[in-house]
């Protein structure tokens, strides 16, 4: 198969990575068309029904996993022909989502560049090798392991898309303050845009990635505030933070088992093939049509590390029209992806993933051959 995907791969391009404006705006409107009456229907409804509203916030969840992906489509300048379009569109959908587009799409760039390189790129959950929680304690593997399940995930998407971008700026610019203050008492005659230079953090990589991520916080927390004066703080935050939660904890699931399924390509970096990488180490999650809609088809994962100029609306096309040429790729149905959650282990000798199981196994084998 690969070898097969090798000498169609720049056919395949050719033919798919081209960007059909029309169509990105009917995908804009479609989805925040919805969008904004969900919203005024969530906020009727908090006065009519507890549960009517529960209904509502879940169908909302449904549209920010979208609007997460469009905004991740534009990160790679793939949505529009016009890269203007492409930067104002996913400063939107970044703002819409919590998240600073720009920063967010600098470092998934790396992790197209090195997708399948488990040495580069440890996966959304920072797996460790085999060895590497072999030597943990008990507890450490516990609190590895655990917090991972699912049901976790709404968690985890509250961390991810409203409490982290939120505590990484306010960190970040605290600590650049003090540095500020600190260097300009220490060397008062070096120009303030000097000491600013100098200044390094861990929270962003460049003047530039600062400035989207003041710009994104200052749009975010203007809009939760407008939000708030106009319908009330209480139903405001109920609704939103548990729409955006349940996005976040869905689109990390969905990013993991994207790449972490059982004996998924995992490669060092002396033996990694980004084609490999890209159809042995990516997965084709064949879901419902509707539940494609709302992933804006990110399901067909492979095609898009094969490439990330294919659009996503015209990755479903592509996958029908070489379909004996992707035969080869792992398909997870939606009732498989929690047992691919399990698999979050790098197997580096065998250069794969495992699952929890496929371990525990292991050493249950190990201690009885003893």
């Amino acid at each position: 198969m690969l070898q097969s995907i090798k000498a169609h791969k720049h056919r395949i391009i050719r033919e798919y990575a081209t960007p059909d404006d029309a169509r990105a705006w009917f995908e804009v409107a479609s989805t925040l068309l919805p969008l904004g009456l969900l919203w005024w229907a969530a906020v009727r409804s908090v006065h009519v029904s507890a549960a009517l509203t529960a209904v509502i916030v879940l169908l909302l969840a449904l549209l920010m996993i979208r609007v997460l992906v469009l905004m991740h489509e534009c990160g790679h300048g793939s949505f529009f022909r016009s890269r203007r379009l492409n930067r104002a569109f996913g400063f939107l959908f970044g703002v819409l989502s919590g998240m600073p587009q720009y920063v967010w799409s600098q470092h998934h760039a790396f992790h197209h560049a090195n997708n399948g390189n488990w040495e580069r790129f440890r996966g959304p959950l920072t797996s460790p090798s085999v060895a590497e929680y072999a030597a943990m304690t008990p507890r450490q593997r516990w609190l590895y392991r655990y917090p991972r399940n699912i049901w976790f995930a709404p968690l985890a998407g509250f961390v991810y898309l409203v409490a982290n971008p939120r505590l990484t700026w306010i960190k970040g610019s605290l600590a650049f303050l003090g540095h500020l203050r600190r260097a300009r008492v220490a060397e008062p005659g070096v120009p303030l845009r000097q000491h600013a230079a100098a200044f390094r953090t861990r929270y962003w990589n460049s003047p530039l990635e600062y400035r989207h991520m003041s710009a994104n916080n200052a749009a975010v927390l203007g809009g939760w505030a407008l939000m708030c004066a106009t319908i009330g703080a209480g139903p405001f935050f109920a609704i939103y933070v548990a729409s955006v939660s349940l996005a976040g904890g869905v689109g990390i699931a969905l990013f993991t088992v994207q790449h972490n399924f059982e004996h998924a390509y995992a490669s060092d970096s002396a033996h990694w093939d980004f084609d490999a990488g890209a159809m042995q180490g990516s997965s084709y999650l064949e879901l419902p049509r509707w539940l494609h809609w709302v992933t804006a088809n990110i399901g067909f994962h492979h095609i898009h590390h094969l490439s990330a100029r294919i659009p996503s609306y015209r990755l479903r096309a592509c996958h029908h029209a070489n379909r004996e040429l992707f035969a080869g790729v792992t398909r997870i149905p939606l009732s498989g992806i929690r047992r691919s959650l399990q698999c979050l282990l790098w197997d580096e000798g065998a250069r794969r993933i495992i699952s929890f199981g496929e371990y525990d196994r292991r050493q249950r084998d190990a201690a009885q051959a003893r």
